[in-house]
């Protein structure tokens, strides 16, 4: 489904990333990708992670809260691998305190971080990658219900989620008639290295577990093949939108 394709995932941290499960389904499905980490700190779990793939990929280091560093990958990627057919930008930060304090509490530095790195860094990323995607191309970020509804605790990163998918529609409407489409995946609670960092996360997972349809937490596998599915030309008709993996969670109303 995605043999002869290149796309670019950032950022992977760990085993249990988001971005590694969307990298791992790219491979399955034939494609070739490209891993972006934040830091030296995180090389050597990268380095690890990629010797369970089928080809060893091109790995680069990419710091998305400067525009510099952002230009930077984006030739080291067109020199060394070419053009690409998508990248996957799985990236939010949100500081400690803004997902422990209560909302109104969040301090101006706090938001304008969180918003820097969670939701600025998607569009950065998509001006600046624009001059090495093939076309068509597909661009994928990652998104999460508390956009839309109050979760407790979430606080500053719902806002920002927010903005991230008032985000994806405006670059959608921009690029569609280059053939590039943009969407994103609300994925379900995901004991990832970042959600980790919210205040009572494990009741989410329990909370959500109970209520979803399914009756039980999502798979990492799941959100990486959606993932896949989109990026991939059997979603060739779909842009601008969220595509919810959550077990059903998002249709209950009580």
């Amino acid at each position: 489904m995605l043999e002869g394709k290149k796309f670019a995932v950032f950022n992977v941290a760990n085993k249990k990333s988001i971005a590694w499960a969307i990298a791992q389904s790219i491979t399955k499905l034939g494609g070739e990708v490209i891993i972006g980490y934040q830091n030296e700190r995180l090389r050597e779990n990268v380095e690890e992670l990629i010797t369970e793939l089928p080809k060893k990929p091109f790995i680069v280091e990419c710091d998305a809260s400067e525009d510099e560093n952002i230009e930077k990958v984006a030739e080291e990627i067109e020199k060394n691998v070419g053009k690409i057919d998508g990248f996957v930008h799985s990236i939010a930060y949100a500081p400690s305190d803004a997902l422990k304090n209560p909302f109104i509490q969040t301090t101006k530095d706090a938001f304008l971080t969180t918003m820097d790195i969670s939701v600025y860094s998607f569009v950065a990323m998509t001006r600046i990658f624009k001059r090495i995607l093939n076309t068509p191309a597909s661009i994928v970020t990652l998104t999460y219900y508390g956009s839309e509804k109050v979760i407790p605790n979430y606080n500053v990163m719902g806002v920002a989620k927010a903005a991230l998918e008032a985000s994806i529609r405006y670059s959608a409407y921009e690029l569609g008639g280059e053939n590039i489409r943009v969407n994103a995946i609300s994925a379900g609670p995901l004991s990832t290295l970042a959600a980790r960092g919210i205040s009572r996360f494990t009741d989410m997972l329990s909370y959500h577990k109970e209520r979803a349809p399914l009756q039980r937490n999502i798979e990492y596998r799941e959100v990486g093949d959606t993932a896949a599915f989109l990026l991939s030309e059997l979603s060739s008709g779909i842009t601008g939108e969220i595509i919810y993996v959550d077990a059903g969670y998002n249709i209950i109303g009580m």
